[in-house]
């Protein structure tokens, strides 16, 4: 077989591969979660920014006991965000089983509050107890939910039925809030690894190469592992505890300045190409990727099916992620213990996450070593580029 059969073959496979990943990402359900979350954080940042000045905390807002504030902000604001979560979801879903909004909407939402333990104490405490498990139990409401209504063929039944299932469970005292807890030990143990880490880097990047936004696939899956996680943390920290997870939403930014694949300094080095369309594109790009926005970069150099930017792109993530863990695990930096977007520039981002100064150097490192790996392929890509329009004018 010719070496141009076997790299057919090779690109074949690769492609079903990617088509039928595509397939399960796009069922409804997968695709409701990955659309309702978004809304859930914009719940999630609202109700931070309306707590976050009533927190008593010691010092004033912006004084030393920052730290103490947010994370005494953020954790009654994920409980806020469990309860956004499961009507966003359940009309993500009815939107694309053609089911009614009303009760898509109402049912888990109901169900939801149904299934929460007893209000006691002040309200800011009731939503921080119930913010570490609030995000998973919304996502298991909304699929009872999507689950039944495909059963009775229904959406009003299906409603019905998540609704009197939560409130019998509440009225025998059986919690639910603690089974996900319970649920949640393994799966954080799990997730909280280098082997874990290192893989879901490598399949958002990968899926990237593809044209397939990866982290928008994966986040029906990733997000409420990592945001939990993230919880935990945000929890240790307001108690003065060591935190327990490295592996949390926010160790991301790190692996990924610029955007997935680490493309900050790829837009840099672009920006002083001698080719004049990839040192517009350089220009044009590198805004957004301060800002860890890099679509236009992607699709404009372009990366996606790209023999030149492909390996780095793979390859830069992996790297980062590596000194980024390994860093966190033998004490050189601290630990995220806050979730910060990731539109907020990468210098900034890291540092909010930890309230370390070292994570801002571990930073500039991730992005300087990102650099020195983008150099050649960015040179070698220029050389052909050259090549080719000299080659065909036209």
């Amino acid at each position: 077989m010719s070496t141009s059969s076997a790299a057919l073959r090779l690109s074949s496979a690769a492609s079903n591969a990617a088509a039928r990943f595509r397939a399960v990402a796009d069922l409804p359900f997968i695709a409701a979660t990955r659309d309702a979350l978004p809304w859930s954080f914009v719940a999630l940042l609202a109700a931070f920014l309306v707590i976050l000045p009533f927190v008593p905390a010691p010092g004033p807002l912006f004084g030393p006991g920052l730290g103490l504030r947010v994370s005494s902000a953020l954790l009654p604001a994920f409980g806020i965000m469990g309860a956004a979560l499961a009507p966003a979801l359940g009309w993500q879903y009815a939107k694309r089983a053609s089911l009614p909004a009303v009760p898509a909407i109402a049912g888990p939402l109901i169900a939801y509050v149904a299934a929460l333990p007893p209000l006691r104490g002040s309200l800011l405490d009731y939503l921080r107890l119930v913010g570490p498990s609030g995000l998973f139990l919304a996502l298991g409401i909304a699929g009872a939910f999507a689950l039944f209504a495909r059963l009775w063929k229904n959406a009003w039944a299906g409603a019905a039925t998540i609704v009197v299932l939560c409130a019998i469970l509440h009225a025998t005292h059986v919690s639910l809030t603690a089974a996900v807890e319970v649920i949640l030990k393994p799966l954080g143990t799990l997730g909280d690894t280098y082997f874990a880490f290192v893989v879901i880097v490598f399949i958002e990047t990968l899926l990237w190469t593809f044209g397939m936004h990866g982290p928008a696939l994966l986040a029906a899956v990733v997000t409420p592992v990592y945001l939990t996680l993230q919880m935990q943390n945000t929890t240790a920290f307001q108690s003065h505890a060591p935190l327990p997870h490295i592996v949390v939403v926010s160790l991301f930014l790190f692996v990924f300045p610029g955007g997935a694949g680490g493309t900050l300094p790829l837009a840099i080095l672009l920006a002083f190409s001698r080719v004049r369309k990839l040192h517009t594109i350089g220009r044009v790009t590198i805004l957004p990727a301060l800002c860890n926005i890099n679509e236009p970069l992607i699709f404009g150099a372009p990366i996606v099916f790209n023999p030149y930017l492909v390996p780095p792109f793979l390859i830069v993530p992996l790297i980062l992620a590596t000194t980024t863990y390994f860093s966190m695990l033998w004490g050189w930096v601290g630990r995220p213990a806050f979730y910060v977007p990731s539109s907020i520039p990468t210098l900034i981002s890291t540092y909010v996450a930890t309230l370390d100064v070292r994570a801002v150097l571990l930073a500039i490192v991730n992005i300087v070593i990102a650099a020195i790996i983008y150099f050649p392929f960015v040179r070698a890509y220029e050389a052909h580029y050259l090549k080719e329009h000299r080659d065909n004018p036209s």
